[in-house]
């Protein structure tokens, strides 16, 4: 009991001077979620040893599902029916082809064992973990966080769809019926509010949200752990639930949305997200990226290649090129997807150690340097070109803007 204490003490000490570091620090161009991943690693078993990742795993897994289940409350039904989520699809499509190319020859050669997870990881985006740095930086909003949205969004959820198929489960039919069943679940939920918009329990609800019952932020977090348990007891991953949970909640929730969005933020980005990301840090074995060092610098090539460019070349008669190489950055960030990705791979035998600490490490590599060299490159007022518009209108070439308007 007491040495959990001691572990969750730390990482929140380590969760509470990130935010001072980062506006101490000259430049001030280091996102807190960086610092948190590299307090995690300082204070894990690869570092001075003060905590145990295994002491606060609860905690942990909960901090990823807040990571997802904003990320989906962020993502709007319309977002994926623009042309830029039809570019994004087929982006991701050309990063599976890449992928499937690439990872092959490697396999050829010896150099990974799991085909399909290594496959499967350089096609993801972090967009739960991206966003907060484009939040913290005022992007999110902004032509970058715009185009940003939808391609994080197929990046992550068609991963998530492929893990739950192929390596969620032994059987795929039954990972399809999973599948549909949770999908009509998070579709019968998002109608629950039209049904209650009368009714007495949804007035008391919507009332309680600002006193000590605070009922619609107790209802959103038993959402989100139904999701979570549901999606695990399905064979799925937890990711999906919670993402699922995120984009039900939009639609669900009673009474002021913004306010609960504020609440949500305060209890995720106040606790349980920090802790998640300290966890990661943590999980790093730089024990095993030393003993391949040249395995970490190929994978984190490999996510730019694999992820990056297809977006870069596909946007390039819509989007000016300053804003392609941020958006190409951003897309190839990945973090938490590659983490089930390398335990599954080591669970069932079939990923070798090196190569899942140098995934995890290119990864953790791609949230430290990819998204601050996409902030670095924004110029003032959001313009990928002093003093013209960062996207191409209708009279210098055409495009479409990412909220679905023509």
């Amino acid at each position: 009991m007491l040495a959990g204490l001691e572990s969750l003490f730390v990482v929140v000490l380590v969760a509470a001077l990130a935010p001072l570091l980062s506006a101490v620090i000259p430049g001030g161009r280091i996102p807190q979620l960086v610092l948190l991943i590299l307090g995690g690693i300082l204070i894990g078993p690869s570092g001075f040893g003060l905590a145990k990742p295994s002491e606060i795993e609860l905690l942990a897994n909960v901090g990823l599902g807040f990571v997802f289940l904003l990320a989906g409350f962020e993502i709007q039904p319309a977002i994926l029916r623009t042309r830029v989520a039809g570019t994004a699809l087929i982006a991701w499509i050309s990063s599976c082809v890449l992928a499937a190319v690439i990872v092959g020859g490697l396999a050829a050669v010896g150099f990974v064992h799991a085909y399909v997870p290594v496959g499967l990881a350089l096609t993801t985006t972090a967009l739960g973990t991206v966003l907060p740095i484009l939040r913290e930086r005022g992007l999110h909003d902004q032509d970058l966080g715009r185009y940003f949205l939808p391609n994080g969004a197929i990046g992550e959820m068609l991963p998530i769809l492929a893990i739950a198929i192929f390596l969620g489960v032994n059987n795929r039919f039954s990972a399809l019926i999973s599948l549909a069943a949770i999908g009509l679940l998070a579709l019968a939920l998002a109608y629950v509010p039209r049904l209650l918009r009368e009714r007495r329990v949804a007035r008391i609800i919507a009332a309680g949200a600002d006193t000590t019952g605070q009922t619609t932020l107790r209802w959103s977090v038993l959402l989100l752990l139904g999701f979570l348990v549901l999606a695990a007891d399905f064979g799925l991953d937890v990711v999906l639930g919670a993402m699922l949970a995120g984009m039900v909640l939009r639609r669900y929730a009673p009474g002021n949305v913004h306010a609960l969005e504020v609440k949500l933020d305060a209890v995720g980005y106040g606790f349980f997200i920090p802790v998640f990301f300290v966890s990661a840090g943590m999980g790093v074995n730089l024990d095993s990226i030393t003993e391949s060092p040249a395995r970490l610098p190929v994978f984190l090539v490999l996510l730019l290649v694999v992820r990056g460019l297809p977006v870069f070349f596909l946007y390039r008669r819509t989007v000016r090129t300053r804003l392609r190489v941020q958006l190409m950055f951003c897309t190839a960030t990945t973090l938490p997807l590659i983490v089930a990705l390398t335990e599954i791979g080591l669970r069932n035998g079939t990923m070798l150690p090196e190569n899942a600490a140098a995934l995890t490490g290119a990864a953790v590599l791609s949230v430290l340097v990819y998204p601050a060299i996409a902030v670095a490159l924004e110029r003032p007022g959001g313009s990928s070109v002093p003093g013209e518009p960062a996207v191409r209108r209708p009279s210098d070439g055409g495009g479409d803007d990412p909220r679905g308007r023509p």
